[in-house]
């Protein structure tokens, strides 16, 4: 018997979960597990819940619930038995590869690795151990956008739900992430809003951070202020250079990323007014 998820996104009002719950109930679901969050600021509702039941059908559970709530409520059903599938890139730091693909292999991620692909080959050797396709696409002669395309060219021959930035060092153009517009997970090596853009743990060192940290996100065209799904800290003191606070932080990255990565293939992540909310 599979296991649905029912995102559902409205306007707040009274009610809400009675209505909503009386639905699943009328029509033999049982609920495995549900979350609920209201912004009071700006009287927004937000539901995750997991039911199961015999023959669901799935159009009729969604126009029952729009009956039932707010218009313009956004509603997801989903079912978990098909597994989401994902494209990572890559440049040549393996850490955060490395951390996902054991955690793929030990089935912690529920999804199918379609493809990596790197600007070097560096990785190559590392990814087809795992039975995992690997394409270079170089970026040698090319500028951002010509080479982008290519990535582009290459990904509409691929079917796949999100794209995870493994410290993939290249800044993806506009059209590139309009196209793919809240699909794409990155993980920037500091604690956002603080030390944004390049070498942040250089700018750390030289403010004197007593932590570092690592967050996921994710991307927009406004450099490394996209939507913040994951954060990780560490302690760190006056002792450490700016290069041993880079290497203590590969570790948090890794972590901040297969954290969020596992959140957002649960369905656990709203995203909206630039920020989530993580039921």
């Amino acid at each position: 018997m599979s296991i649905y998820r029912v995102l559902i996104k409205s306007k707040d009002e009274q009610g809400l979960v009675y209505r909503i719950s009386k639905i699943f109930s009328d029509m033999k679901l049982n609920i495995v597990s549900n979350s609920e969050f209201v912004d009071r600021e700006n009287s927004l509702f937000f539901m995750r819940t997991e039911v199961t039941g015999e023959n669901l059908d799935v159009e009729k559970l969604h126009s029952e619930i729009s009956k039932s709530i707010p218009q313009n409520s956004e509603i997801t059903i989903i079912d978990t038995s098909i597994r989401k599938k994902i494209v990572i890139l890559v440049t040549k730091e393996v850490h955060c590869l490395g951390d996902i693909l054991m955690r793929w292999i030990e089935g912690e991620l529920n999804s199918d690795i379609v493809e990596v692909i790197g600007n070097h080959s560096t990785l190559e050797n590392v990814v087809t151990k795992f039975g995992i396709p690997f394409t270079t696409i170089s970026h040698v002669g090319l500028d951002r956008e010509e080479h982008a395309k290519k990535i582009l060219e290459r990904l509409e021959k691929l079917e796949f739900d999100y794209i995870v930035l493994a410290k993939y060092m290249r800044i993806l153009p506009p059209l590139f992430v309009e196209k793919y517009r809240n699909r794409i997970i990155n993980i920037h090596h500091s604690f956002l809003p603080a030390f944004i853009g390049a070498n942040p743990y250089k700018q750390a060192y030289e403010r004197g951070v007593k932590i570092i940290g690592a967050t996921a996100h994710f991307v927009t065209n406004e450099l490394d202020e996209g939507p913040i799904i994951e954060q990780g800290v560490i302690d760190i003191d006056h002792t450490y250079s700016w290069k041993e606070m880079q290497k203590a932080g590969r570790d948090v990255e890794k972590i901040v990323l297969s954290k969020a990565l596992s959140k957002v293939l649960e369905d656990r992540v709203f995203i909206y007014n630039n920020k989530t909310v993580i039921l």
